[in-house]
């Protein structure tokens, strides 16, 4: 038996490259906690995208947990996990401390077989489809065109703008992205549930026909259901949301009201949670797209039977591409993990990590 001996827990703060916003949020920095779990003479890496407090979480609650347990037992941790954060928390920061966690405990399980991640988790897909993901709010026109138009130029078909900021300047902005990107490239909208139902099936309307807008992503609050039902049912676009589900009734619930379930690995509970939640999309008929995490989700997701695709976000890319070497690229508009390499395939910087230590 190969026994977890040590957890270590990083805290890496970025700055963006630019002012960033999108229709509810401001943000000029992005945080990865990444957690780091030794036993076997290897190390396995995970992480999640949250506030430090996250990893204080990880230190405090999780750690004693899973030390001195059968590394390759990864949903036996998981199990003691759920149970340790009971009184603390689940939903919220205890679900994405429990993910960041059960990632690397199933990164160092697959380093342990000496085999890649996507192979220890008997996956149904050599690769994922994605998406390229930004056009922030804060972006002028001129800036999304330049950006959705690169993604296009090296073959990712597929993209997505945030909008509803300030409605009024959409516009100009769609026009700039359908412009830059061409007629045959799938355009994407997320309004972070920005606006009210009534507000949300009027632009489904110009967003379609205007600018042929295949996808709307929280077109209002992910806590409205009868509102995402509302414009699935009375619009032409895909509805979607999903990204800020954490525990399984959350995921159950929002199936009835979408056309697209999404989930985050690094909120979700993990590779391990991911799993159930892939279950709850086999049960109610209805794909499950990535949210982010490109590193950790190229693997995850290979192992969803309906997966649709993966949110090729812009921070993030940046954020791993800096910290990790092993990072993939995309071919063809996919990411395929490496098979070459045990585990997810990713190596921590140390000192660019520690540059950035929060």
């Amino acid at each position: 038996m190969a026994q977890i001996e040590r957890l270590d827990v990083h805290a890496v703060t970025i700055p963006t490259d630019g002012p960033e916003q999108d229709g509810t949020f401001d943000w000029d920095a992005t945080t990865i906690v990444i957690v780091e779990v030794r036993g076997g003479g290897e190390i396995g890496l995970g992480y999640t995208y949250g506030d430090v407090s996250t990893g204080k979480f990880v230190e405090s609650l999780l750690a004693d947990v899973v030390v001195g347990r059968d590394a390759l037992e990864v949903r036996a941790a998981w199990d003691a996990m759920e149970r340790a954060v009971r009184n603390a928390g689940r939903p919220g920061v205890g679900s994405m401390a429990i993910a960041a966690v059960d990632v690397a405990l199933w990164d160092l399980k697959a380093r342990l077989l000496d085999i890649p991640l996507v192979t220890a988790l008997d996956a149904e897909h050599d690769a994922v489809p994605i998406y390229g993901s930004g056009g922030f709010t804060s972006y002028s026109p001129e800036q999304v065109g330049e950006q959705l138009g690169g993604w296009v130029e090296q073959g990712i078909p597929r993209v997505k703008m945030k909008v509803s900021r300030e409605p009024e300047r959409d516009p100009a902005r769609l026009d700039a992205a359908r412009e830059a990107i061409g007629d045959d490239a799938e355009l994407f909208v997320d309004a972070n549930g920005a606006l009210s139902r009534k507000e949300a099936l009027a632009w489904a309307d110009r967003f379609h026909g205007e600018w042929g807008v295949t996808w709307f992503e929280e077109p209002v609050s992910s806590d409205d259901l009868e509102g995402l039902a509302l414009v699935r049912q009375h619009s032409e676009l895909e509805v979607a949301a999903g990204e800020y589900g954490y525990v399984l009734p959350d995921f159950e619930r929002l199936a009835g009201a979408v056309d697209c379930l999404q989930a985050d690995v690094t909120r979700c509970g993990g590779v391990t949670g991911l799993l159930q939640v892939s279950g709850v999309c086999d049960a109610r008929q209805i794909d499950l797209s990535a949210h982010c995490a490109p590193a950790v989700s190229a693997h995850a997701f290979c192992a969803v039977r309906r997966l649709r695709h993966l949110e090729y976000f812009h921070d993030h890319v940046r954020v791993e591409q800096m910290l990790f070497d092993g990072v993939l690229e995309p071919e063809r508009g996919m990411l395929a993990p490496d098979r070459s390499r045990p585990g997810l395939g990713l190596a921590l910087k140390r000192a660019d990590a520690e540059r950035y230590a929060a």
